[in-house]
């Protein structure tokens, strides 16, 4: 057992046999013990300099990174600031000195970053005197004809590559680039069944519109379109900020667009596309703004897929029960992610559904920090995801990941449970009620409309037709019309007099949120994909709005009927002109904005966010 030469054999004499006591041994055993330590410490000490050296090239590796980064920043938005003084001077010079400056400054290294133009969101990126000089009859206008039918052309191709196999579509939605962000987002089929959170474990049981990650991080750190300072929205002075040149947005646009930008006869000065996933498809990122640095946003689609930048009207924006803007006046801190929110009539009350428990929040004092009651609803580690007032004001009734609907009565010193619905789906994602209160409708995970007898409680009937989860529902004024929108890409019209199927709109998106105007006949739409659109319900026209730049989660129009909002994975709210989608107002959350609500008087906006809180915002008119 010793290495040979270290111990030298004891004394004996020739021909006697090998003898050693045990006090040898056991010295020999400890000098041994004590060679075999003094390695040990030696490798020890070795491998603890090793690790200290390699502790300190990894931090002089991440300092270096984020020099790196940081440069890589400074001169991206040193790029930008400059393609932006360039866009704003270069119209003021002569043809050949700005023909020389574009030439010199915007065609420059394929990889350094371009301008991008300045958005004008109230004029829709369209320069009017230019539209109204040009000569229809003009080369440039014959110019812009061919180039329009050779860019739809090129669209409709890649749409027919990228399109929903087995799904027909009239009117095709523009689908961009998938979704940013962890592997959760919601794809063409979601899997999941949380709501955003990224400390949510997400079980593949359910198929969900709202199975999104957490909030979505803008471009470099820049706020898009005119977000207000601690909660308030922009409103008037939005236009002041985006002529200073303090954000940047790349809607998407149409190959009617590019038309716009061919009668021109001017190349747009855009290279740099700060969001690729808002781009249409088909349309390379030279022909995503308009001339002049006003990229348009709303576009209206005739009957023939003809897409044209909307020219807003003078009284777009002015007039009574349109809006200035709005301001943050309450947050709710409800603790747990909030699916599901309703304001109730006359405003006092705000609802608050998050996992388990839906939460009643007095706004009448702002200074209330707590709910003033907690309903205990389905399981508690289920979430609520749609909770509907009567229009008493007296019963609520709430759904989520459960196969059972929970009807509360509020009229009780303490609310409890009236009743409870069973259905045969695992999960309901939304609800509507009746005008006259007799009826629930609710939106169920296997794609069916389950229709409810609140007064006995009873199932009356299925709406069948989604083959995949229906995720949103809204009922028409009267009462005779049922919309609905699911997973499976459509939207479908129920005639609730006769029990069947009216109309149905295919997509190539996914629909997660819709809502339709109390006073005229349009409905609004929120896709996956982040467009929003606003169908006429007897006409085959539309309108597509591209302001958000990710999934539409919740939507929901002002009782006037003149405007409505919507929100999205994005962080974003947004207030749109009825119907062709003018923007109000915009205000950037700090997580995603999974519901929404607008009081009877519309006096009032609630959102409820992937960052655990209720957020109430004061219409400002």
């Amino acid at each position: 057992m010793f290495p040979q030469g270290r111990h030298p054999a004891p004394h004996q004499a020739p021909g006697q046999p090998f003898k050693f006591t045990i006090p040898e041994s056991l010295d020999r055993i400890k000098e041994e013990f004590q060679f075999l330590q003094a390695q040990y410490h030696s490798l020890k000490m070795e491998c603890e300099k090793l690790a200290s050296e390699k502790t300190e090239m990894q931090r002089h590796y991440v300092m270096s990174l984020s020099v790196s980064v940081c440069l890589f920043l400074h001169q991206t938005e040193i790029a930008k600031r400059l393609n932006t003084i360039c866009a704003q001077v270069i119209p003021f010079l002569s043809q050949e000195v700005s023909t020389l400056t574009e030439s010199l400054f915007f065609h420059q290294d394929p990889a350094s970053p371009r301008g991008t133009p300045l958005p004008s969101p109230r004029e829709n990126g369209m320069d009017k005197a230019r539209l109204l000089k040009k000569d229809p009859c003009s080369p440039a206008s014959t110019a812009s004809s061919a180039s329009s039918s050779s860019l739809k052309s090129k669209e409709m191709s890649m749409r027919d590559k990228a399109g929903t196999p087995g799904l027909k579509s009239s009117t095709p939605t523009p689908r961009g680039d998938s979704t940013p962000g962890p592997s959760s987002t919601p794809g063409i089929r979601p899997s999941l069944s949380k709501p955003p959170s990224m400390e949510i474990p997400h079980p593949a049981s359910l198929r969900t519109p709202l199975a999104v990650p957490g909030p979505y991080p803008g471009a470099f750190g820049m706020l898009p379109h005119a977000a207000g300072m601690n909660g308030e929205l922009a409103g008037a002075a939005g236009a002041a900020a985006y002529a200073a040149g303090l954000h940047n947005m790349s809607p998407q646009m149409s190959a009617a667009a590019a038309a716009a930008v061919a009668a021109y006869g001017r190349s747009p000065m855009v290279g740099f596309d700060p969001h690729p996933h808002m781009r249409v498809p088909g349309m390379p990122p030279s022909l995503t703004g308009i001339p002049g640095g006003k990229p348009a946003y709303s576009f209206h689609v005739a009957a023939d897929g003809q897409m044209q930048p909307v020219p807003f009207p003078p009284d777009a924006l002015v007039g009574p029960g349109i809006p200035r803007h709005a301001r943050q006046i309450n947050t709710l801190n409800h603790g747990e992610v909030v699916c599901a929110v309703t304001i109730s009539n006359p405003t006092r009350h705000v609802y608050t559904g998050g996992k388990g428990c839906v939460k009643v929040w007095d706004i009448s004092h702002p200074g209330n920090k707590s709910p003033v009651s907690q309903l205990d609803c389905l399981n508690r580690d289920n979430y609520i995801r749609s909770c509907r007032l009567l229009p008493d004001g007296r019963t609520l009734i709430v759904g989520g990941e459960a196969s059972t609907l929970s009807i509360w009565d509020l009229a009780t010193p303490t609310p409890r449970i009236k009743a409870e619905l069973t259905s045969s789906a695992p999960a309901c994602y939304a609800l509507a009620i009746s005008p006259d209160s007799k009826v629930c409708f609710s939106c169920c995970s296997d794609g069916n409309i389950a229709v409810w007898d609140l007064h006995n409680q009873t199932l009356v009937r299925q709406f069948q037709g989604h083959t995949d989860g229906a995720s949103c529902i809204d009922i028409s004024n009267d009462g005779t019309k049922l919309w609905t929108g699911g997973l499976d890409n459509t939207v479908r019209s129920w005639d609730l007099r006769e029990g069947r199927q009216l109309q149905q709109h295919d997509f190539t998106s996914q629909i997660f949120s819709l809502g339709y105007c109390p006073t005229g006949e349009w409905l609004a739409v929120g896709m996956e994909s982040s467009n929003v659109e606003v169908l006429h319900v007897t006409k085959p026209d539309k309108y597509q709005l591209h302001l958000h730049e990710s999934c539409v989660l919740s939507l929901q129009f002002a009782y006037c009927g003149k405007w409505f909002v919507s929100t999205g994975k994005d962080n974003l709210l947004n207030a749109w002109r009825t119907p062709y989608g003018a923007s109000i107002f915009q205000s950037k959350e700090s997580s995603s904005v999974l519901s929404c609500d607008i009081s009877v008087d519309d006096k009032y906006i609630v959102t409820g966010s992937g960052d655990k809180k209720a957020t109430v915002y004061e219409v400002i008119y």
